[in-house]
């Protein structure tokens, strides 16, 4: 008898009982496994002590909002993807998401196939940075995909998930010129972010960790009005 593959695992963190129950129904109409917490610590001990495949988290949740459990569940080396769902526009809040370690967000209302489609987008990265390649080696650093490590003379770097996928692009499209948008599409997975900057701001953080010299860059470097190429 064939064994059928186990449902994906989604944690939603949300204190808004209306759209909890709407999540639910439509993520479980479509496959997906869900779970629920209404508040931040209670959250927090569930997407601690459970196997999650994605985290849908809020950002305005009571006991501890959706950045402090963001920041604490990668303190305490929780890996799993985290599209955080905010109710602000700001830019601000969105690149304090993504420094924190959220992977994606979305602004509410949001569109239930935009969400869908960011959950599938998260599993696909998840799967593609687990499931590995032969280890790649550049200067002091090691590389190995199937761990999603990242070692400097021998010492593991603390990468987030976001920079990890970063840097496996780099190297996987080596020698070439990568334009922002062909990174926001292929690293992010979607097109639209409301400013490139994003993707200057992860080089920025990913050279400060891999580079000798970040202020002086020999392996990620900017192609002036074009974009980056990694030649590590």
């Amino acid at each position: 008898m064939a064994v059928m593959p186990r449902a994906r695992r989604v944690l939603l963190i949300e204190d808004e009982p209306g759209l909890v129950l709407t999540l639910t129904d439509r993520l479980t109409s479509e496959g997906y496994d869900v779970g629920a917490a209404s508040d931040g610590l209670s959250g927090l001990e569930r997407a601690t002590r459970e196997p999650w495949d994605v985290i849908l988290l809020d950002v305005m949740l009571p006991g501890a909002n959706g950045f402090d459990v963001c920041r604490d569940l990668r303190q305490r080396g929780i890996t799993t993807p985290i599209i955080m769902l905010t109710a602000r526009g700001q830019v601000v809040d969105k690149v304090l998401g993504l420094k924190l370690g959220a992977d994606d967000y979305l602004t509410k209302p949001f569109d239930m196939l935009e969400l869908t489609a960011r959950v599938e987008v998260q599993l696909r990265r998840a799967s593609a940075a687990h499931s590995g390649t032969a280890p790649y080696h550049f200067g002091n650093i090691s590389v190995d995909f199937r761990k999603a490590q990242v070692l400097k003379d021998g010492v593991e770097l603390d990468l987030s998930a976001r920079e990890f996928l970063l840097l496996k692009y780099f190297i996987e499209h080596r020698e070439a010129t990568l334009t922002r948008d062909e990174l926001l599409n292929e690293v992010w997975g979607y097109h639209s972010m409301p400013s490139t900057r994003t993707v200057d701001v992860h080089v920025a953080w990913l050279r400060q960790k891999i580079e000798p010299n970040s202020r002086n860059p020999q392996y990620v470097l900017t192609v002036h009005g074009l974009g980056y190429k990694f030649v590590g």
